[in-house]
């Protein structure tokens, strides 16, 4: 028998990934619960809030996860330069494995979505969060709060702003050419 707690899981990892590739609009509600291998029925049982609560603890588990690769693969590294370059790689590797599908986890459902408040608030968190992970990362590495908190918004722009780039011209150059300023500002 499969627990509730299973159930849920599923709903949510499965909801993540979809929303991840197709956004929150071109993800339909037999979609989500055909994917999460749980009856039609079953999405408002675990998620009374329908399709915007469920595209909202997504949101928070895809950034979540993001947060904790992110973490490792800054930790991971020898110096700065090193860690932003390993995070361009790592973000590289996950375009071209996806065939320019797989970008940014909660990019598509942020711009398909941020009218709803549930869903504009975890995307604000888990950004939030990501650049928090940068911002510890290179205080732990010496540099003052006040840079290390600007230079943590200006990577995690540029590198948002890469990655769709990336995705639309289905070519790293913009990633690789953020990447290299990067280094240059991690130093």
């Amino acid at each position: 028998m499969v627990r509730r707690t299973d159930t849920r899981r599923r709903m949510l990892e499965s909801a993540a990934d979809l929303f991840h590739v197709q956004g929150y609009h071109a993800t339909g509600l037999n979609q989500l619960t055909a994917a999460g291998g749980a009856p039609k029925g079953s999405l408002y049982f675990h998620f009374p809030g329908g399709k915007e609560q469920l595209a909202a603890e997504a949101v928070e588990v895809s950034g979540a996860r993001l947060a904790g690769l992110l973490k490792e693969a800054l930790e991971a590294a020898p110096d700065p330069a090193t860690a932003i370059e390993s995070v361009i790689e790592t973000l590289a590797h996950n375009l071209t494995e996806s065939d320019f599908q797989r970008g940014c986890p909660i990019s598509n459902v942020a711009l398909d979505a941020a009218r709803s408040e549930p869903i504009r608030h975890a995307c604000e968190e888990s950004y939030a969060s990501w650049r928090e992970v940068i911002e510890e990362y290179l205080v732990a590495q010496g540099m003052k709060p006040d840079r290390a908190g600007a230079l943590s918004m200006v990577a995690l722009s540029a590198i948002e702003g890469a990655l769709l780039l990336a995705k639309i011209h289905r070519d790293l150059a913009p990633l690789r050419t953020v990447g290299e300023y990067l280094k240059k500002d991690f130093a």
